[in-house]
């Protein structure tokens, strides 16, 4: 138990590492964690309303349009009236915050390459057999 502790933290460290170069650049573009968490989600979620972005991070509507509304700000992220319903607005991410969110993508990419260089496709399929069981609820 004590050998799989120790390399879920050595992994956990190498992760770290790769956030923590994307962490710089976002401290360079004066975005907070939470705000590249928020584009990462909208993007995920395909242009969700606030509702929805609330619903998904699990957090009041009040607390995620404060975050909303600076990512307007900051040129990041724009809305869209609904035609279906013309209350509601749905968020898109603006070529900056396309391009924001790909760096954090690349810092995803650089781990599952880490693994790919390293394990034959055999042992990548088992691998993603195994985080999926464990990541599956």
């Amino acid at each position: 138990m004590d050998e799989f502790i120790e390399i879920i933290s050595q992994l956990s460290h190498l992760m770290g590492q790769a956030e923590e170069q994307t962490r710089e650049e976002y401290h360079k573009l004066h975005l907070t964690i939470t705000q590249m968490h928020y584009l990462e989600t909208i993007n995920f979620m395909h242009n969700p309303n606030v509702t929805e972005l609330a619903t998904q991070l699990n957090l009041s509507k009040p607390s995620v349009k404060a975050v909303v509304d600076k990512l307007i700000e900051k040129d990041c992220i724009y809305k869209v009236r609904s035609d279906a319903d013309r209350r509601s607005a749905h968020l898109h991410l603006t070529e900056k915050g396309k391009l924001i969110q790909q760096m954090h993508d690349k810092a995803h990419r650089n781990i599952a390459e880490l693994f790919m260089n390293k394990l034959s496709e055999e042992e990548i399929t088992e691998l993603k057999e195994l985080l999926m069981k464990v990541l599956k609820e």
